[in-house]
């Protein structure tokens, strides 16, 4: 007997359709076989299943199986094909009934007992049952509440396999999942008023917020870049529910998701270490696999000590930086990851942290700052918008009891400015001024007689590159949008101008 049903499979954070073919004869010799490009932990699953249903009190005749996983030509991975490949075998042998698993889809991991264990990737797995018309998506408890966000699909979260079996042969019945509310921060557990002094790097950072531009912060140890930082996701915009649905995609596919977790609410703010690789930084491996720059999707990528980073792993993420997305390609397939994220960096201007220091005097030899500074391309700094200096903070703001500048009062102009472009780019693929270029540009940063001596000024004393060029006329966008103006005022180029160039840090 031949049983057909429904599953899926991961190409980067998106699912494909796989049917699970099944046929159980009694005739012949015993045996298994398992075809359609299956990796190894998809054909381990022959040993997980089978013992399952010896624990589930199901026993199958000795037959021949023969198992196809189409199509063919596409490569499947992971332990989410145990239970459509057990609720196959059963319907192939008669446990069963015929039909019952039409229409449905089944995702989840058997454990040696029969229990459903989480798998990774579920909600892109629910989002293609239910543009397939699924009747109903059957998965591990862990994920059910991921897949439940998914709008139009009935999901089912059954504890083990004998329960899924019961289910479909209409012994027991089970409740559909229902999505969980949303869990928004009811306060910001960070605020820029802890902050003392830095105005000129809080400016910069709410500029940045407001267009979603790249940042560099450069200034010595201790002087608050870190906690600078730290505190950028306090101003930032709420997620969309678009945007929290592509976030939440791509901590399923990660397998970083928390279990019983549903929608991602908050932006990612990700701070790996610099001792990491490539690969983690940017995505990669035998199985493509989301990287930090990934994770940190419509959120914050903080980079500290940035010279401190592999320089190769710097330069992969230039491509990143410049689209928005990683593609990773493989002798067999190539995958996409979204990445549009905004990248924050702070180091030291030398090795020792102190140069230029009026108190501290710099121990590095030119030599050494050479070299300390030749870890940055030129490449890779330009493609970061701003790049400020944060000085050592002095006595008389450490001492000051008064509150500085606060979270709340930043975010509120930040908001402002954001929904001006919402409405400016109503209907184009862009959210922000950071990703305005070609005829947008021209549109939305016209320039008069006076903007125009300006830029050619700057352009000229200072070498800007074209692409400097094109940067400095979105963040003069993202200034006036922040004081409430139509158009760009020569003011707002030479404040956008000041926080493009650091001639004391030589870079």
């Amino acid at each position: 007997m031949v049983s057909r049903l429904f599953t899926g499979g991961l190409e980067g954070v998106n699912a494909f359709h796989v049917e699970v073919e099944v046929d159980y004869a009694r005739q012949g010799l015993p045996g298994f076989s398992l075809v359609g490009l299956a990796e190894t932990e998809v054909r381990e699953a022959r040993d997980r299943v089978f013992a399952a249903m010896r624990a589930s009190g199901m026993h199958l005749p000795p037959g021949r199986i023969t198992v196809n996983l189409a199509p063919a030509g596409k490569r499947k991975s992971g332990t989410a094909y145990d239970l459509p490949l057990a609720v196959a075998l059963l319907a192939a042998a008669g446990v069963v009934p015929e039909g019952a698993a039409a229409g449905w889809y089944f995702a989840g991991e058997l454990s040696l007992t029969g229990a459903l264990r989480a798998v990774h990737g579920v909600l892109p797995l629910a989002i293609l049952a239910a543009k397939r018309g699924a009747k109903g998506f059957i998965v591990p408890p862990a994920n059910a509440a991921e897949a439940a966000i998914v709008a139009g699909l009935s999901v089912y979260a059954p504890k083990n396999l004998t329960e899924v079996a019961d289910f479909l042969s209409g012994k027991a019945t089970l409740e559909p999942c229902r999505p969980l509310p949303p869990a928004y921060s009811a306060s910001l557990p960070l605020d820029y008023a802890e902050v003392k002094g830095q105005f000129a790097a809080k400016r910069a950072l709410e500029i940045a917020a407001a267009g979603g531009h790249n940042l560099l912060m450069i200034g010595p140890p201790g002087s608050g870049k870190t906690m600078l930082a730290q505190r950028l996701p306090t101003i930032l915009p709420p997620l969309s529910f678009d945007e929290a649905l592509e976030v939440t995609k791509i901590y399923s596919v990660a397998g970083r998701l928390p279990a019983e977790s549903g929608l991602v609410t908050e932006r990612p703010f990700r701070s790996p270490h610099h001792t990491l690789s490539g690969v983690a930084l940017v995505g990669g491996g035998t199985v493509p696999r989301p990287g930090e720059v990934s994770l940190a999707h419509r959120g914050v990528l903080f980079l500290d000590e940035l010279p401190e980073y592999d320089k190769s792993a710097l330069e992969a993420l230039r491509q990143p930086l410049e689209d928005g997305v990683v593609t990773i390609s493989r002798a067999t397939q190539s995958v996409t990851f979204p990445a549009a994220c905004m990248l924050v960096a702070a180091m030291n201007p030398c090795p020792c942290g102190y140069y230029g220091d009026e108190i501290h005097g710099c121990t590095c030899r030119a030599e050494q700052r050479q070299r300390y500074r030749a870890r940055l391309s030129g490449p890779l700094l330009d493609r970061i918008d701003l790049h400020i200096e944060v000085p050592a903070v002095p006595y008389a703001d450490l001492s000051n009891t008064q509150q500085g500048l606060s979270s709340a009062e930043m975010r509120t102009r930040v908001l402002a400015a954001r929904e001006v472009q919402t409405k400016r780019y109503e209907g184009l693929p862009i959210h922000c001024n950071a990703a305005l270029s070609g005829s947008l540009l021209e549109k939305h940063c016209v320039l008069d007689a006076e903007g125009h001596a300006v830029m050619q000024a700057a352009t000229t004393r200072l070498g800007l590159s074209a692409r400097a060029y094109t940067r400095i006329l979105r963040l003069s966008r993202t200034i006036a949008d922040l004081e409430g103006a139509a158009s760009i005022s020569p003011a707002h180029l030479a404040e956008a101008v000041s926080l493009r160039v650091l001639d004391r840090a030589g870079l």
